[in-house]
């Protein structure tokens, strides 16, 4: 199972997912204003350079008109005129230089100005030499070399600047439109990161913190209410997780406590009612069995001896069932000494000795001169409980059957086994029952298990009922053989 992330991380996650979109957002956004205003910035230049190109075209036509005025119509004013146009269009070739990008820009450039520079040297030589030519051939010079040969050479030379930029212009409107393409590709991811952002998000809180909330605070209800088996489901992020657990591990402490605290009060109840049932019982007791032991003799008919023998044994039957339980319910204090294990099981046996002859039963014990048996623990109390365990096993196997007792004997504890042949235990005993436990015997008390329960408790021990392999009871028990925490 995949360990819940930590909500901290978690959070850390889906912070720094948001730092991402709107660092790609305002990513996309520079860099379309970038590539605007680099595009805006080159269109600028190309219309300037364009119409620069247009003012010396515009300039070199006002300066022909000038030389035509100078010599058709004797215009004064025309010789001054032409040098001014002239200073012009020089400036506006050095505008254009310095607007040029690319060797192809200022090739076509120079160009321009190498067939204007020819114009302004032909013109110098018509200038020069106006007198010695007729008015016919200044015509025909002006008319048909100059503007038909230098000026035609310049139109095509300016045709071709334009249609170069005209050119780049074409390529920076498709560059513009890439761009923005671009720009809203760019644009449209943080937007739909932004928008599985959103939905992460939600699902992300219903299932990692409003689902397990509901669900704890569901459990507290039914907590609150008594119902302390509920459980709430360990999930979503790691720190609900953890509350999740930890209110379980507490509700179950409630439930150990509550079964504890019900324990004790039935138990408190129990002892303050059974003394005083016992005396008042006990008394009666004593009294009808003297008066039956007083009755009983030899002249008495068989009938009447044997109803008083069943009186004797019925008040003895009810005396051992009130010591029983008065023994269960009184505190133990355990009286630890040094004894072997050995004694203590045949002590045990010594008051079953009738009942495994009556029964024709094989007993099998321990090799105790091969093993170190000896134990620190409260003999009469082990005596006691192993009498109880082993007048079950006695009384539950058939006639003529076996019932095996074995030890393992280590450096700190004794592990005994008490295995029968009987039809095995209807029921799985409870360490933790408050009251007598069930009974198959027509006549027991059902104390005689919670009354071992309690004496290993109080000696530290451990005792397990299973079933054997080929039928009967496995019972054992784990001894220490000097106990620590007593």
């Amino acid at each position: 199972m995949r360990k819940p992330r930590s909500l901290k991380d978690l959070l850390l996650v889906h912070e720094l997912t948001f730092v991402f979109l709107v660092t790609l957002a305002g990513t996309a956004g520079g860099l379309g204003i970038h590539l605007w205003e680099q595009s805006s910035l080159e269109s600028e230049r190309i219309n300037r350079l364009i119409q620069e190109i247009q003012q010396t075209r515009g300039d070199l036509y006002r300066q022909m008109k000038e030389l035509f005025d100078a010599y058709f119509l004797a215009d004064p004013e025309a010789p001054q005129e032409y040098d001014s146009y002239t200073v012009s269009v020089k400036k506006h070739f050095v505008i254009l230089l310095d607007l040029a990008q690319g060797e192809e820009e200022k090739a076509a450039i120079r160009e321009l100005e190498a067939s204007y520079s020819a114009f302004v040297a032909e013109t110098s030589t018509i200038f020069s030499n106006h007198a010695q030519l007729s008015p016919d051939a200044l015509e025909k010079t002006l008319n048909s070399k100059l503007e038909a040969g230098v000026f035609q050479r310049y139109e095509a030379l300016t045709a071709r600047a334009e249609l170069l930029l005209n050119q780049k212009q074409e390529e920076l409107r498709n560059r513009l439109e890439d761009a923005k393409r671009t720009s809203i590709t760019l644009l449209a991811i943080p937007i739909i990161l932004a928008t599985l952002l959103l939905l992460f998000s939600r699902f992300f809180l219903k299932r990692a913190i409003v689902r397990p909330i509901e669900g704890i605070v569901h459990a507290t209800t039914e907590i609150s209410a008594g119902r302390l088996q509920h459980k709430v489901p360990e999930a979503g992020a790691a720190e609900l997780a953890t509350l999740s657990n930890a209110i379980n591990h507490m509700a179950g402490e409630l439930s150990k406590s509550q079964e504890a605290l019900i324990r004790t009060e039935k138990q408190a109840a129990q002892g303050q009612l059974v003394p005083m049932l016992a005396h008042n019982i006990r008394n009666p007791l004593a009294s009808i069995r003297a008066t039956a032991q007083v009755a009983d003799n030899s002249d008495l008919d068989q009938d009447t001896r044997e109803s008083l023998q069943g009186i004797i044994s019925t008040v003895d039957r009810l005396e051992r069932w009130t010591g029983s339980l008065l023994a269960y319910l009184h505190p133990m204090k355990p009286q630890l000494s040094q004894a072997k294990l050995s004694q203590i099981i045949e002590g045990a046996l010594v008051p079953l000795q009738q009942k495994l002859r009556e029964k024709s039963l094989e007993l099998e014990l321990p090799d105790w001169d091969k093993q170190d048996d000896r134990i620190h623990t409260d003999e009469h109390l082990l005596e006691q409980a192993l009498y109880n365990l082993l007048l079950n096993a006695v009384e539950a196997v058939p006639n003529g059957s076996k019932l095996d007792i074995h030890a393992d004997i280590s450096t700190n504890t004794i592990r005994l086994l008490i295995a029968d042949r009987g039809p095995g235990m209807p029921f799985t005993p409870d360490p933790h029952a408050t009251t007598a436990g069930p009974t198959t015997k027509r006549f027991g008390t059902g104390l005689g298990i919670p009354f071992t329960f309690k004496v290993c408790e109080a000696l530290a021990a451990t005792i397990s009922f299973r079933a054997r392999d080929g039928g009967g009871t496995l019972i054992e028990l784990e001894l220490p053989r000097r106990p620590q925490d007593i």
